[in-house]
């Protein structure tokens, strides 16, 4: 069934009105029908079905019907940097790491970055991939929307940092010389409940001068396996290892 993000917290047995985007997509996308059901998520990341109760010109009024358990979210927090890359590649970082459990996504700004935004449209950036995380969120049946910052400097991430259980920066210079412990290493060292924060640069990559910055700071260096990956591609690497070895090694 469909899902969709409430900005209200609900109560079990209740009706509610809808309005704009999610009355839309119910009504005039999904062509949903009074008694048909979907499923809200509540503002306490709550699961509720519910069902369509009456369909008037603007609105939708819908009852609260059950609660339900689910465990979907990551077992720890994660967090990830990304340099600014061209195209539509950050949009698909969103989506792709929304889908795969991330809970906060910040676009960095780099000396290798080509990409630059300008101030006046941060705003508006910004939304449109909060946007594109919440239709990623409801798509892949999550609890929880992730969050899409504004671009952080250098500094700005590493004062982040300190607010991490663990912090990675993807080197790769540590994937030429063969390094491939250090990734475990910490990942192995960190609980559920806990969290990490990851680091990854754009196209042209992190400059030797930024990863010692970084390094100083007490954020571990590591290679992501042997093979050097595309600014795309390591954020789901990422992702994806830590899923395997928190949700699947069990």
């Amino acid at each position: 069934m469909q899902r969709y993000f409430i900005e209200e917290a609900l109560t079990l047995g209740t009706e509610i009105e809808v309005t704009d985007d999610i009355y839309h997509h119910m009504i005039r996308v999904m062509r949903m029908k009074e008694g048909e059901k979907c499923w809200f998520v509540d503002t306490n990341h709550e699961l509720f079905q519910i069902s369509v109760k009456k369909i008037k010109e603007k609105l939708v009024i819908v009852s609260i019907d059950e609660q339900v358990a689910q465990n979907v979210e990551m077992p720890i927090n994660v967090a990830i940097a990304c340099g600014l890359p061209k195209g539509d590649k950050l949009d698909l970082i969103v989506q792709k790491s929304t889908e795969l459990g991330v809970n906060k996504i910040i676009p960095m700004t780099i000396v290798r970055n080509v990409v630059k935004w300008k101030q006046d449209k941060m705003v508006k950036k910004v939304s449109r991939l909060q946007k594109i995380a919440k239709e990623a969120a409801e798509q892949s049946h999550r609890l929880q929307i992730p969050e899409v910052t504004s671009v952080m400097s250098i500094k700005e991430i590493i004062a982040l940092s300190k607010d991490y259980d663990a912090t990675i920066v993807a080197y790769e210079e540590e994937a030429k010389v063969g390094e491939a412990s250090a990734f475990a290493k910490t990942l192995a060292s960190l609980s559920p409940g806990q969290s990490i924060l990851m680091i990854f640069g754009s196209e042209g990559g992190l400059t030797p001068e930024e990863v010692e910055q970084m390094t100083q700071a007490g954020i571990i260096a590591c290679g992501l396996g042997p093979r050097i990956l595309r600014t795309e591609t390591a954020p789901l690497y990422a992702l994806a290892a830590i899923s395997y070895h928190f949700e699947l090694q069990k």
